[in-house]
């Protein structure tokens, strides 16, 4: 089976740049996406073979998750039950036979950490949610994660290092996550791969330049481990500042 994950920046802009294209060629058995940045209403997908599941935020043209999946989900839930956090559209939760397979869109610190007390918040609780999802089957997590977990996730550590997305907090809350039961599953198959991002500002050239960094996630619980195939990055694919992630299974 073969995932995707991709931050799109914009479903709308992402459509007009071969997102479709990219969607049918890859034939994922499951494509999650975040960032929607759209309404209910305001964008119409007819993609044949695949259930759609849509999750908005209440502020127009802001955040937003999706999940588009070959298979019919036992169950579908939006957010994670705690509603100071389910106001952004940031998470969709689809459960299947022997899995739970989530899309998340994780609140950015912002510029001067305006928001990183609240991300604290947030990495907390929405660790608690995958812990308890985890007791009753494993669980495939994935989406824009924004952080960089360790120097070698980003080109420029020393210059980033208390800006939003590399603080010392947000990595910590991260080694804690993975110490909690999970497995970064591009660490797990290129554990020393380096120069391989998921997200490039649209400033000074930086992805001509691959000045870079990988925010971009697919973590399972260890429980998955036997199921993992490869994980990969697709940084030749073009349409938003990120792009797109993979995991494929057993």
């Amino acid at each position: 089976m073969k995932f995707i994950s991709w931050n799109v920046n914009g479903i709308r802009a992402a459509l007009q740049k071969g997102f479709l294209e990219y969607f049918n060629d890859i034939d994922a058995d499951i494509f999650a996406i975040q960032e929607t940045k759209c309404q209910e209403g305001q964008v119409e997908l007819e993609i044949e073979g695949y259930y759609q599941y849509w999750n908005y935020a209440k502020k127009k043209g802001y955040s937003g998750t999706a999940v588009f999946t070959k298979k019919e989900p036992l169950t579908v839930a939006y957010g994670i039950g705690i509603e100071e956090h389910d106001q952004e559209g940031r998470v969709i939760t689809c459960e299947f036979d022997d899995y739970y397979f989530i899309t998340v869109y994780t609140p950015n610190s912002q510029t001067e950490l305006k928001r990183l007390d609240y991300r604290m918040k947030w990495e907390i609780d929405f660790r608690d949610y995958l812990l308890g999802l985890n007791e009753r089957k494993p669980v495939v997590v994935c989406g824009d994660l924004n952080v960089a977990h360790k120097e070698i996730d980003l080109k420029n550590p020393k210059n980033n290092r208390k800006n939003a997305g590399f603080t010392d907090e947000e990595r910590e809350k991260f080694t804690e996550f993975l110490e909690s039961g999970f497995i970064d599953t591009y660490r797990y198959f290129y554990p020393d791969a380096e120069g391989e991002y998921s997200w490039w500002s649209y400033r000074f050239n930086a992805r001509k330049n691959n000045a870079g960094w990988r925010i971009d996630y697919f973590c399972t619980s260890k429980d998955f481990e036997d199921r993992l195939l490869d994980a990969k990055i697709h940084n030749d694919v073009m349409g938003s500042d990120h792009c797109p992630v993979e995991l494929k299974i057993k």
